[in-house]
């Protein structure tokens, strides 16, 4: 088999088994707990806390664990925007993962927000000025994705960010797909949120970082746990897990192999279009059209062959509708529903790719031969 499918989730490493072993086991002990095997847990939290601080380049008080990249979200966006509302108007893109633009809905509907969504080129990149345009003296909030999960667009976050907080307006940013590849450290933002499953961490694990003296509202409630920002008994072992997988990240650098295998698809498969820039890409990301075909019938081809991939992203649970993301970006709907993701990891190898990328041109000749002859039957 042939995992092409990273940026719907990664198998967890070896070592960050290894480190949160302990944790599953003879140290399974409440961090709350006051005795030896809840100060156990303690320390090791604590220890996790203070890895994921220095990634990020922050303090360990301005981390806290969550559940993963959608409540890390849920809690950015709704935790600052209802915390300290200078203002009821947030402002978005088009192209946020569904975490991100159904907390903005909600403060809509039940908030009184006002929310503004700013529109995207041809590319899946947000424009500066379009963007700065849309900041207003009552913006509590922007939130702005760092890398797009479907088509690798990287957004001039750090840009973005310091024309809003020129403003004094607070910046969420989602790196959960740009985390382990690009730095975060340099972007200036209020708040960022990355998930433990898109690198090597187990599902059930995400932090966000809080900038310190940043209001924030807690979506959980219960005993206070994270200095009272997220209530709940912490993932101990995940939370063990997740630094581990940080201090493994990033991988080699494999946009090479990227490009080639971009290049070798938009040769051999006619009428294949890339989808997100050329240049302005995650390196793990390579993302197509093919029009005339179904994604969804390629995909079920291409697992035929041992390959796995994505037709789009894998967070829209059900959905067969075109992606928000490739509508946003002007693609027509009949075209995008001929899209298929891969996401590489670190462990991509160039022989691996070019059989890849034969075998998408055979899969896309099936499956447009195949429509052929039922639209002749029908």
């Amino acid at each position: 088999m042939i995992y092409l499918d990273s940026a719907a989730t990664t198998a967890v490493r070896r070592e960050v088994l290894e480190a949160m072993w302990p944790y599953l086991t003879g140290d399974f002990g409440n961090p709350s707990s006051r005795h030896e095997l809840g100060e156990a847990a303690a320390i090791a939290l604590q220890d996790a806390r203070a890895a994921l601080a220095r990634w990020f380049g922050c303090r360990a008080s301005e981390v806290v664990f969550t559940s993963g990249g959608t409540e890390a979200d849920n809690l950015a966006v709704k935790g600052i925007a209802l915390a300290d509302p200078r203002g009821r108007h947030v402002v978005t893109t088009a192209i946020e993962h569904e975490a991100v633009l159904e907390s903005c809905a909600y403060l809509e509907r039940h908030h009184g927000f006002e929310v503004t969504v700013v529109g995207v080129d041809t590319e899946g990149l947000v424009d500066v000025a379009e963007f700065t345009a849309a900041l207003r003296p009552d913006t509590t909030l922007v939130s702005v994705m760092y890398a797009n999960n479907e088509v690798g667009a990287i957004q001039p976050v750090a840009e973005l960010a310091a024309a809003a907080r020129a403003l004094g307006i607070r910046v969420h940013t989602d790196a959960v797909q740009a985390a382990g590849w690009l730095d975060l450290t340099a972007l200036d933002v209020d708040a960022i949120s990355i998930s433990g499953h898109k690198l090597g961490a187990p599902k059930g694990i995400g932090a966000l970082y809080v900038r310190g003296g940043t209001p924030l509202e807690p979506v959980l409630h219960g005993g206070g746990q994270e200095r009272g920002r997220r209530s709940g008994t912490e993932n101990v072992a995940g939370a063990v897990g997740l630094a581990a997988a940080l201090a493994l990240a990033p991988g080699g650098d494999i946009a090479p192999l990227r490009d080639a295998f971009i290049d070798e698809v938009l040769a051999i498969v006619p009428g294949a279009v890339l989808t997100g820039p050329r240049d302005r890409r995650l390196p793990s990301n390579a993302s197509f059209c093919f029009p005339g075909t179904s994604g969804e019938s390629i995909l079920l081809e291409l697992g035929r062959r041992g390959i796995v991939v994505s037709a789009g992203s894998a967070c829209a649970a059900g959905s067969d509708e075109p992606s928000h993301v490739l509508l946003a970006m002007g693609i027509a709907p009949e075209v995008a529903q001929t899209a298929v993701r891969f996401s590489l990891d670190a462990t991509a190898t160039a022989e691996q790719l070019h059989a890849v990328a034969l075998d998408v041109a055979a899969a896309s000749e099936s499956v447009a031969t195949l429509g052929q002859a039922t639209a002749r039957q029908a």
